[in-house]
């Protein structure tokens, strides 16, 4: 099988996390978490690409506080879906946001989409039942 070489570029955090996870599931290198990585994305895209129709939600979301008001922005075209919402502080002037959400899978799916291409997310999960 042919191998394309691609370049990243990874802030340090992100790269002794990656790091940590490599040594921590027994990896033999960086690349290796990283194709895990790239597999598990395209797996659950492809998953969410399959929900349709009134669905039931949740959105876990940690970012920066400095980003509070891009969260703020995004949220406010969804407030027809979003049931509930939890704001907690975290360490390191992070914080969790946790959505609860009912409403049409393509709104749902929009909603995790603005938050994920707004660039300013740590971490992003949704969870679709």
């Amino acid at each position: 099988m042919f191998m394309t070489i691609i370049s990243i570029s990874l802030n340090e955090k992100l790269l002794g996390e990656l790091d940590s996870l490599k040594e921590d599931m027994g990896f033999s290198g960086r690349s290796d978490v990283i194709r895990a990585a790239a597999r598990m994305l395209i797996d659950d895209n492809r998953q969410s690409k399959n929900i349709s129709g009134n669905v039931n939600a949740v959105i876990f979301l940690i970012h920066s506080q400095k980003v509070e008001d891009k969260v703020t922005e995004v949220k406010h075209n969804y407030e027809d879906i979003i049931n509930t919402q939890i704001h907690s502080h975290l360490k390191d002037e992070n914080c969790l946001e946790i959505f609860i959400l009912e409403g049409d899978a393509l709104r749902i799916k929009d909603l995790a989409r603005k938050f994920r291409n707004c660039g300013k997310m740590e971490h992003l999960k949704v969870i679709v039942f």
